[in-house]
């Protein structure tokens, strides 16, 4: 369970498609000019990661690695289909895109017309490919954290989004110098949130035991060594005095042998 907690925060705010490898821009500067119409394009996105990262897991899983056609029998468990990923990959995710499209024009044709053409260029946008890539990449163990990596990851790309586009709204009213107008400040913006974003990270960090016990130990240490230093002064007190009493003797015995 802490494992998918921790792939789900990680995948929105840390490790986010827009944010930390900016994935995705085309659509996210050219659909960000309108909240409804970011809405729209970030839960389409949603659902289409949500759906093709799972099943490109599968097809990762039981049909592209190296031995992955162990299943069909001993004579296949050599075969090795691995330069197959982008092809299937592209044709898994064309196949969900349609789909939306299909959906949004059956029930939304104002969404489906506001969209326009970036709706089927989902097909193509990097960051739907990116999630599978990063998917295989990264070895993800389960089905279920493939499922988790592919809900997240749509839902970083959907508040990166619904953030800009909230944002480039209110900002027209803003006197903004005439050469940052457009594009400018909103490469700006992005370049801040996504500095903001990163400063997530720490989120993460349960805390190291490692710099904990250093200081324990140099705690520990140091009475030991102010105890070493209290007795070589001690000691070097005690040498002193036994010297002063030698000197007084001998002087004494020469004054009785007088």
């Amino acid at each position: 369970m802490l494992e998918h907690i921790e792939l789900f925060f990680k995948s929105i705010f840390i490790d986010n498609m827009v944010f930390a490898v900016f994935l995705g821009m085309c659509s996210y500067l050219a659909v960000s000019k309108k909240v409804a119409t970011a809405v729209g394009l970030g839960a389409a996105v949603i659902f289409v990661l949500a759906v093709t990262v799972p099943l490109n897991w599968l097809l990762d899983k039981y049909l592209l690695q190296d031995g992955a056609l162990a299943w069909l029998g001993p004579e296949y468990a050599d075969y090795n289909l691995s330069f197959l990923s982008f092809i299937l990959f592209i044709a898994t995710i064309a196949t969900m895109v349609q789909l939306v499209e299909i959906v949004v024009e059956k029930f939304s044709p104002s969404l489906y017309n506001s969209l326009g053409i970036f709706l089927p260029l989902i097909a193509v946008n990097c960051a739907i490919l990116g999630g599978s890539l990063f998917m295989q990449a990264r070895e993800i163990a389960s089905f279920g954290l493939a499922l988790n990596y592919g809900i997240s990851s749509g839902i970083g790309w959907f508040l990166a989004i619904l953030a800009i586009a909230a944002i480039r709204e209110k900002i027209r009213y803003s006197n903004v110098p005439p050469p940052l107008r457009g594009l400018g400040i909103t490469f700006i913006i992005t370049g801040l949130m996504g500095i903001g974003f990163q400063s997530f990270g720490g989120m993460l960090t349960g805390g190291d035991e490692e710099p904990e016990e250093v200081g324990k130990t140099t705690v520990e240490k140091i009475p030991a060594k102010t105890k070493t230093i209290e007795e070589d002064q001690s000691t070097g007190r005690e040498d002193k005095k036994t010297e002063e009493i030698d000197e007084k003797s001998v002087s004494y015995i020469n004054v009785i042998k007088e």
